[in-house]
Formats: C-alpha cells, structure tokens, sequence
C-alpha cells in the first residue's frame, strides 16, 4: 500500500469513513450501557414525536446525540459511495466494496430502528431481543469489514485472489466464524449484566451456574469460556498464516497485530469481569473487538492479494 503522506483525498476519506463509524459504534455501547435506548421512546425518526425534542432528560439526550451521529455516519457512507463510483472505473474493487458497505448502513439503521420501534431497549427483556442484539452485532461487523477493505482498496492494496493454499482460506474462513461467535455471545453477555446485574464476581459466578436463574445469566458464561478458546485459535492461526503467506505485503504485520489485539483482548476482558464491567471497561473492550476485527479482515486482504515471496536459486 502507499506510504500516507502519498495517499489520495478518497482513501483519506476512506479513512475517516471507518474510523468514524467506530466512534459511532462505541457511542451506541454507551447508549445501551446506560439504559437510555428508550430516551426517544418508540418513536423513529421522531424523538417523543418532535424532529427535536424539547426539555429533554438526559437519556434523551444521549440517544438523539447517537441517532445524530448515525445518520451522519449513514450521510458519510453516502458520500463515499459517489466518490467511488465517479472516482473508479466500473469492475473496480473499490466500488464493489463502497457498494456493500451502503446496503449494510442502511440495514445498521434498519435495525436500529427496529430495536426502537419494537421496544426492545433499555431494560425492556422480551423473548426476541436477544436476536436483535445478535443481528445488530453481525450486521455492524459486516459493515465494518466492507468500509475496512474500502480502505485496503483505496490505498492500493491488491485485488484478493482465490488461487492461494486453500489451508490458508479455510483458516482464514473459520477466524472470521470465530470472531463473529465471540462477538455474538459478547453481546447476550452484555445484555444480561445491563439487565441482571451482580453484586460481586463470586456472586455472578452462583448465579450463572443456578438453574433459578434466567436464561440470559446462564448463558453469559459462555463468552468469557468461548473468548478464551478463539483467543488462542487466533493466536496460533495468525502465526501460521503470518509463514504459509510469508512474503505477501503487509501480511507479517497484520498478523503481528492480530496476535498482539487478542492477547491485549484476554487481558482487558479479564480485569472487565473482575471489575463488574463498568461502561468505560465496556468501551475499552468493544474498542478492542473492533480492533481484532478490522486487523483479521486486514490479515486476510494481506494474505490473499499479490504473490507470495520467491526462493533464489
């Protein structure tokens, strides 16, 4: 890829596009975290009915700040869209990846106000939410991992090819699978501490193994379990394809980075459970999430795009 300094205005902007989506993501955990999903009430695109709510508490506040926000992030996709397509020539990468990452920010805002018009905020607990809260975190990687190869496109990095080891496909295929598991259960975890929370580590311990206890603390034990078992699967598979893709650009450094992200990630998610999971640890350990996320999604542009490094004779 290009060195920054040489970088053109529509990668930069590619740039700021993905990085202020990531803003927007950490501002909706803080939305969720402090219950205030319901400040607008289930009203969308109105805010208790009103374009601009008037006296509004603080839950308002916040969550007319994050609808904001996110319809600016929607404005800036838009834009990036045109760019690309007045910018590139039709059949160029670029443009297929500023395609899809349009479809999946209206479908983050679909969702989003879903989650608005059905109820399913704050400390509302209804058999489906679950599901939204899974399908709002796919939905969101899926978004990241399109304005990251946006990105990868734009500052020049190579088209992605299908003639490489396939051992490297397949890994690469089950990382993204494991990641999104992780993500998944990360976020019924986090739904059920916001919505059950626990007094003490040892006390959210018995109540996750009670069988009294609600479904959602029975099952948020699983994501510090399953954290633990990816964690180690990436840390080994980003070594592996760090030498079975040895020579192809950026690729060394991307795994690096994945294996660097996931111990960092073990940690913070550690010292977050001791710490009852207060909302900056919950920021801190979402921010890393999208880390790992978009360093993977870099790993695996790295490692299917150019050739690889040939012997001399």
């Amino acid at each position: 890829m290009k060195p920054l300094k040489n970088i053109s205005g529509f990668a930069k902007f590619s740039l700021f596009v993905l990085a202020y989506n990531i803003v927007v993501i950490l501002w909706g955990v803080f939305l969720r975290a402090s219950k205030s999903g319901d400040g607008c009430g289930q009203h969308w695109l109105t805010c208790h009915g009103e374009l601009i709510p008037s006296a509004p508490e603080l839950k308002t506040v916040i969550e007319f700040s994050h609808r904001l926000t996110s319809g600016l992030a929607f404005l800036f996709v838009l834009a990036l869209l045109v760019w690309a397509l007045r910018k590139f020539a039709k059949g160029s990468p670029v443009r297929k990846t500023a395609v899809v990452s349009f479809i999946f920010i209206v479908t983050e805002a679909l969702v989003g106000a879903g989650l608005v018009l059905t109820g399913n905020t704050a400390e509302t607990l209804t058999a489906v939410r679950p599901f939204w809260m899974a399908g709002h975190l796919i939905n969101t990687f899926i978004l990241l991992a399109f304005l990251t190869l946006t990105c990868w496109f734009a500052l020049g990095g190579g088209r992605l090819r299908a003639n490489v080891d396939r051992r490297i496909i397949y890994t690469l295929s089950a990382g993204v699978a494991a990641i999104i598991v992780v993500g998944v259960t990360g976020s019924i975890a986090a739904l059920s501490n916001m919505l059950f929370p626990s007094q003490s580590l040892a006390a959210g311990i018995r109540e996750d193994l009670a069988q009294t206890s609600h479904m959602l603390v029975r099952l948020r034990v699983l994501h510090p379990i399953v954290s633990v078992i990816v964690g180690v699967f990436l840390f080994l598979a980003a070594g592996w394809i760090r030498k079975a893709a040895e020579g192809r650009a950026g690729s060394a450094f991307w795994s690096n980075a994945v294996s660097l992200i996931v111990l960092a990630q073990i940690v913070f998610g550690g010292l977050t459970l001791v710490t009852g999971a207060p909302i900056l640890m919950q920021l801190g350990h979402l921010f890393l999430a999208d880390a790992l996320w978009i360093s993977f999604i870099l790993l695996a542009a790295s490692s299917l795009s150019g050739e690889p490094k040939r012997e001399t004779v």
